[in-house]
């Protein structure tokens, strides 16, 4: 069996901010869309972050009976889809439900057609998708950060 890395910039082991319930997010290092006023600028760089098993990622989320769900940010997490695929099928099988937000939108990534982008989607329940706007910016938005085309 070939262990899988992903690229993370970070871990937040408990977050309420990042999805309905108690969630463990994981923030993938790595994105190339550089929106004017991201607030995670710190996980742009390709190269950044750390090289972090994908189970050793996964005993974290085990090690937490009172999470009710994982959260996927960045970053770009759907850059890394291809080792994120196992990662999300083994959580979806400890019964917790999977987000994801991405700069992508749901049909650009139907667009594209990447069986490994296809497959990470087929095991997500919430996707939160399209840039940050930063014009569009609305406090008042539930887990997004901006209005998307106006609306």
């Amino acid at each position: 069996m070939n262990k899988r890395f992903l690229r993370v910039a970070g871990i937040v082991e408990e977050s309420i901010v990042d999805g309905d319930g108690l969630r463990f997010s994981l923030f993938l290092q790595g994105c190339k869309r550089a929106c004017p006023g991201c607030h995670n600028k710190n996980t742009w760089d390709l190269n950044g972050g750390n090289l972090i098993s994908t189970d050793e990622i996964l005993d974290k989320i085990k090690s937490n009976p009172l999470l009710t769900g994982v959260t996927f940010s960045g970053g770009e997490p759907f850059l890394q889809a291809e080792n994120l695929i196992e990662l999300a099928k083994k959580i979806r099988k400890e019964n917790l439900n999977l987000w994801c937000y991405t700069g992508n939108t749901y049909e650009e990534i139907l667009e594209r057609n990447d069986k490994h982008e296809i497959a990470l989607l087929n095991e997500i329940d919430v996707l939160v998708d399209g840039e940050y706007v930063e014009h569009l910016r609305d406090l008042t938005l539930k887990f997004r950060g901006s209005k998307i085309n106006g609306s």
